[in-house]
């Protein structure tokens, strides 16, 4: 019961590894507020987090709706310890494709732009919002979701790379910045992760996963959600401003 009566929101909570961390910190002991934009997700998810748990529907590009779900968490619970900014968004494209000679496709703006709003612009409008709370009762624990893609980078993924990379500097920038108020940030890098989203690809693909892992298999979605407990948690008291990769040992490749 590490976590037992700590108020921990989780944005992106209804599914993956943000509905494997919400549900690792509740048997935790934790009171968990979960937010997401698929509200049938999310509804099944809080029934599964059980008596104290909360859902919240909330698109973290929206300053106003994560401004209210912040609010509403402090009215109710009286305290934010724990923020895990899980939510993001996929758009994969290249920069360009060329085809004997010519220009054939290229990564539309709009899908630069709204990976950019989730996954960049979603962790800043959430930290920022719960920051002040937890400056005000003396501490907390922001905890960012990055990627391996992020520290190596990756073919195809110019708007998702740019987002994760982004994260891992907001990071250390703020763990300088909130460090004075007893508030340590620190990140996670997955690797590749037997979320729904990955598991439902061709087993060709699967298989090059997990032969590109030196241990052989996916990670599972508790695999990050004990890493995030474990950065939550007082046994990680003097850890601030990291990235921990959690990926089998992965170098992503050209």
């Amino acid at each position: 019961m590490r976590m037992k009566d700590k108020v921990v929101l989780v944005t992106g909570g209804a599914a993956g590894i943000g509905k494997a961390t919400a549900l690792r910190f509740a048997e935790e002991g934790a009171k968990v507020v979960i937010c997401d934009v698929n509200e049938e997700a999310g509804g099944a998810t809080v029934t599964e987090l059980g008596e104290g748990a909360a859902f919240y529907k909330v698109n973290v590009a929206s300053r106003e709706e994560v401004q209210k779900w912040v609010d509403d968490a402090v009215a109710r619970f009286g305290r934010i310890d724990v923020l895990v900014n899980n939510a993001g968004v996929l758009r994969d494209g290249q920069l360009i494709k060329f085809k004997d000679g010519e220009l054939v496709g290229q990564m539309s703006e709009e899908n630069f732009d709204l990976v950019i709003s989730v996954n960049l612009k979603g962790v800043f409008n959430c930290t920022q919002a719960v920051a002040p709370v937890m400056a005000k009762q003396g501490g907390g624990v922001i905890l960012n979701a990055t990627s391996i893609v992020g520290l190596d980078g990756n073919f195809g993924q110019t708007n998702y790379v740019a987002t994760k990379s982004g994260v891992v500097g907001m990071t250390k920038v703020w763990s300088r910045e909130l460090g004075k108020f007893g508030i340590r940030v620190n990140a996670v890098a997955p690797g590749f992760i037997a979320t729904e989203m990955i598991t439902s690809m061709p087993e060709k693909v699967l298989d090059g996963m997990k032969s590109r892992t030196p241990l052989g298999r996916l990670g599972d979605p508790r695999d990050i959600a004990n890493a995030y407990l474990f950065l939550a948690s007082d046994e990680a008291s003097f850890i601030s401003g990291e990235t921990l990769r959690v990926d089998g040992g992965i170098v992503v490749g050209t």
